[in-house]
């Protein structure tokens, strides 16, 4: 009896865990920014457990956080604001140079090389639930990435 009981908990446990969503984060960084600049691009790795959204964030480092992307088009640059990311189950989502990125608008002080840039991600599940994500980035100069 007692072992069998053991077992449901150890079951229940295993459930509640495996319902949790989860997203992963890796090679978040931030491009450093030249004195006076106003604006910086993050980016990142994203993969989530089950379909998710990334519908927004905020930083301390800067007055608006977006979501954007960008591409080239005839020889001509487009960047857009977008209300958000799909992060489709098991798929890993790059915000990369030149795609999908975040950008940090307003800066309050200019990002330098090998600083630790805070910033919480907010995300949503397919019942709308949201979650915030905090990230730490790495402050990367345009030469080192």
């Amino acid at each position: 009896m007692q072992r069998s009981l053991v077992m449901l908990l150890t079951g229940c446990l295993l459930a509640t865990s495996a319902l949790a969503d989860n997203i992963k984060i890796e090679n978040a960084w931030v491009r450093a920014t030249a004195p006076g600049q106003k604006v910086a691009g993050g980016f990142m790795d994203l993969t989530a457990d089950t379909d998710m959204t990334l519908i927004g964030g905020s930083s301390p480092v800067s007055r608006e956080f977006e979501l954007h992307f960008m591409r080239m088009q005839d020889g001509v640059m487009e960047m857009r604001q977008m209300q958000e990311i799909k992060l489709p189950k098991g798929k890993t989502v790059s915000l990369e140079p030149g795609d999908l990125h975040v950008m940090f608008i307003g800066l309050k002080s200019q990002i330098k090389p090998g600083q630790k840039v805070p910033m919480t991600l907010i995300v949503k599940d397919a019942d709308g639930k949201q979650q915030k994500l905090a990230v730490q980035a790495e402050a990367l100069s345009s030469s080192s990435h």
